[in-house]
């Protein structure tokens, strides 16, 4: 080989070596387009709410973000911490139950809410299924009458106990709004507390045979304990009414009114963080977690598998099992990065 020969061969490797040096950095930076940027999530108190906010953390930082341990708030602090920027995203959005939150937060100006992330959440409320066949009870108007608001009675006063929603989840509002505009403040008493206390008390009625009365909502594994259809039964209300004039689709498929909207459970973020991150936006647009796997784990929180431990776990089982689907969401996320 002749010294030109040998020249022009080193002179292509240098080259080549210098392309793929300048091309790695390159790579990587498409490959985490959050490089060096802090995220840090916002969860509402209820704990069966984490496991689909793990999720989409863990897809942040395989993007490159720097993720930080996620912050407990009830959910008017949370979204007005995320207009104010001090919370980067939240997963549990309600969308329509928490559109009062998400305007006096300042609304579409200051926060940025996805598409559906879980969809067709239900609400409502349930009573046994033994009491309503027994009964003929169909309606929330049928608790007007004393004599069947005495079955549900759990403390003696001669009103249906009604297992309700904790002050600041948006669901409290909804039911105080009920018991006026469907004349039951009279045979009705709305017990708030601490849900899952209060629950645990109302199964324990069930189990001993007693009449129960409660709201509840999905996903969330008291529906996997008190089965709808069999345990118990959903109770319809006479026509829609929501607070503060909301209009919402209240019915089910099959015709029924149980009162409350179907809702979506949508990610809202910073809007000023969200328009500097192309990527997170994308991944919050196109990210779909089905309504049943949701309820799934939150049966395997109440079956004991309820600590911080056990909530990562069942996120790092639910993508190695949905590994193409989540693939699918960075890859996107990643080409909006490109594109931006």
């Amino acid at each position: 080989m002749s010294d030109r020969t040998t020249l022009r061969s080193l002179l292509a490797a240098g080259s080549a070596g210098l392309a793929l040096a300048f091309a790695g950095p390159a790579l990587a930076a498409a490959d985490k387009p959050g490089e060096g940027v802090a995220v840090t999530p916002a969860t509402s108190s209820i704990a069966e709410e984490i496991f689909q906010t793990k999720i989409l953390m863990s897809a942040l930082a395989e993007l490159g973000y720097d993720v930080k341990e996620h912050v407990e708030l009830e959910y008017p602090t949370m979204h007005l911490g995320i207009a104010n920027g001090d919370i980067t995203f939240a997963a549990v959005h309600w969308d329509p139950l928490h559109k009062a939150f998400f305007e006096k937060a300042g609304g579409p100006d200051m926060l940025w809410r996805s598409g559906p992330y879980v969809s067709n959440s239900l609400q409502g409320y349930l009573i046994d299924k033994k009491t309503a066949d027994a009964h003929g009870i169909k309606s929330v108007e049928d608790l007007k009458k004393p004599d069947i608001a005495k079955l549900f009675d759990a403390d003696g006063d001669g009103k249906a106990d009604l297992t309700g929603c904790n002050p600041g989840w948006g669901c409290e509002r909804v039911i105080e709004h009920h018991l006026d505009e469907y004349g039951l403040r009279d045979t009705v008493e709305h017990n708030q507390g601490s849900y899952f206390a209060l629950m645990a008390d109302t199964m324990t009625r069930f189990e001993k045979g007693d009449p129960i009365l409660y709201y509840t909502w999905t996903p969330l594994w008291v529906s996997g304990v008190l089965a709808p259809g069999e345990d118990v039964t959903w109770l319809e209300v006479p026509y829609t009414s929501l607070p503060d004039g909301q209009e919402a689709k209240t019915e089910l498929a099959d015709g029924r009114n149980l009162g409350f909207a179907v809702n979506d459970q949508k990610v809202i973020a910073t809007k000023a963080w969200i328009d500097d991150n192309p990527a997170a936006a994308k991944l919050f647009e196109v990210a779909e977690l089905p309504v049943n796997d949701v309820s799934a784990q939150n049966l395997k929180m109440q079956n004991g598998e309820d600590s911080p431990s056990d909530i990562e776990r069942h996120a790092e089982e639910w993508i190695a099992a949905n590994r193409a689907t989540f693939d699918e969401w960075l890859k996107q996320a990643r080409a909006a990065a490109g594109e931006g």
